[in-house]
């Protein structure tokens, strides 16, 4: 028997497996697709210490694939990139480098749990490490954003994701509004890529 693909979802910076969209996607696969291991791993802030997260949990055997929210979808890339992976990339931060020093020697807290961050000049020159210029494989992602989000510039991700599948839509917020609409076709979008 074929070992069961696995679905990461990927939260945004300083948000959790408590996200609204998160758990829409948890709460739809285990009543539609319960044969697909879902996993929303709580993602450290600092990028040294998510990308040993994330490779820790990419399956040796099993399909792997991703979805990202804002920041997630940063790492969303960066993991398809390196093992050849489909992503549905959610309002994705394209240079996280540009906001993160905003965010510098400033005690931080999550969104939905009492964990505190503090970030570092490093730490923002380490998230260009992982920075996947120009993906190689853009047929496999597909961009949803829209226009009215509040936190990023929509039209970086358009330019970065050209020759992606992209559903760019008018007005909206950052959290993308009416996302679960797009979950059947996101999963069936990944199992054909």
């Amino acid at each position: 028997m074929a070992p069961a693909p696995r679905l990461l979802y990927l939260h945004g910076f300083l948000s959790s497996p408590a996200s609204f969209k998160a758990r829409q996607v948890s709460a739809w696969v285990a009543r539609h697709r319960p044969d697909i291991d879902f996993q929303c791993p709580h993602l450290s802030p600092y990028p040294s210490e998510t990308a040993r997260q994330l490779e820790a949990l990419v399956p040796t055997e099993a399909p792997l694939y991703l979805m990202g929210s804002s920041l997630g979808g940063f790492w969303a890339t960066w993991l398809a990139e390196r093992y050849r992976a489909p992503a549905v990339l959610i309002n994705p931060a394209v240079a996280p480098w540009q906001f993160m020093p905003n965010y510098v020697e400033v005690d931080l807290k999550g969104y939905h749990t009492d964990d505190t961050y503090r970030l570092s000049a490093h730490h923002v020159d380490e998230f260009r490490a992982y920075e996947v210029a120009s993906p190689t494989r853009p047929q496999a992602l597909w961009l949803l954003a829209q226009t009215g989000d509040e936190t990023l510039d929509y039209r970086q991700a358009v330019a970065k994701y050209k020759g992606a599948k992209q559903t760019v839509e008018p007005g909206g917020d950052h959290g993308f509004q009416g996302f679960e609409r797009y979950i059947p076709e996101a999963i069936a979008f990944l199992e054909e890529h």
